[in-house]
């Protein structure tokens, strides 16, 4: 799945804990994050504490890849 924007993140983040059983509270403790900081998270809230959303993606056996693209050129060219 391609991500581009909080809110899918926050969405397959949402859809994961969902398909395990989990409620948001225990997620949060499961995952060592504040129960607000989860609910902002699924919510498609922008944040910088990404150690905190790379810390929920582990936890909730989320795995990230990157991959690299070549940059378009304008009009073309």
């Amino acid at each position: 799945m391609k991500i581009i924007k909080a809110e899918e993140l926050g969405r397959f983040i949402k859809q994961k804990r969902k398909e395990d059983g989990l409620t948001l509270e225990e997620t949060a403790a499961l995952c060592g994050v504040s129960y607000a900081f989860l609910s902002a998270l699924e919510n498609g809230k922008e944040t910088i504490r990404l150690n905190k959303v790379l810390q929920v993606l582990q936890c909730l056996s989320i795995d990230l890849t990157a991959s690299t693209r070549t940059w378009a050129t304008p009009g073309g060219d």
